[in-house]
């Protein structure tokens, strides 16, 4: 499970620099315009994943579906949430209708699921688990 933990520690990683980045940029342009985004950015993108990618190296969850669902679940969800607020909320390159809405719906829904299959997993026997008996 490795590969999962080195996976979600990575985009942890760009998250976490792009979420400095941004804060850096709202500091020094005295403007909080991005402050949803950016904090999102970092609970969300930083901190979920890299907790995430903890959970993989400390437990082996026996290899299934849900694994994978998780691991890429919780990676688009965390992308399409947070793009998907800057849509919505700062409207970039003049969008209008319900496109951002839909893309922050979207990116929302597919990050609840990778909670979904979170629990779910802390709930199933480990690789630890079968192979004791």
């Amino acid at each position: 499970m490795n590969y999962y933990s080195k996976i979600l520690l990575r985009f942890s990683a760009l998250f976490a620099l792009l979420g400095a980045f941004l804060g850096s940029h709202m500091a020094g342009a005295g403007s909080l315009q991005f402050k949803t985004v950016h904090a999102h950015i970092l609970v969300v993108g930083w901190l979920t994943l890299f907790a995430w990618a903890v959970y993989y190296k400390v437990f082996t969850p026996a290899k299934t579906v849900i694994v994978k669902l998780h691991v890429w679940s919780a990676i688009i969800g965390a992308i399409g949430l947070t793009v998907g607020m800057w849509f919505y909320y700062l409207r970039p390159f003049g969008m209008e209708g319900a496109l951002p809405t839909i893309f922050f719906i979207v990116g929302g829904t597919i990050l609840l699921l990778s909670f979904v299959f979170f629990v779910l997993l802390t709930f199933m026997k480990t690789e630890d688990d079968v192979t004791s008996r």
